[in-house]
């Protein structure tokens, strides 16, 4: 596997170790995002925050 497939990797794995850690970076992404484009894309970052969060195991943005 190439270096990126072999960081997001190591990412995802790091990310389910420490979901609270992952569910800020989330956060904070989605929000800068947010905020740069003036809610434009409010819709489709929250569809990609919930779909990250899913993929190390965090299913709590169901319930925010």
């Amino acid at each position: 596997m190439g270096k990126l497939g072999d960081m997001a990797n190591k990412a995802k794995k790091m990310a389910k170790g420490h979901p609270d850690k992952a569910d800020k970076g989330v956060d904070r992404a989605e929000q800068t995002i947010d905020e740069r484009t003036g809610d434009k894309y409010d819709a489709q970052t929250d569809k990609a925050a919930e779909s990250v969060r899913r993929s190390y195991g965090n299913d709590e943005d169901q319930l925010r």
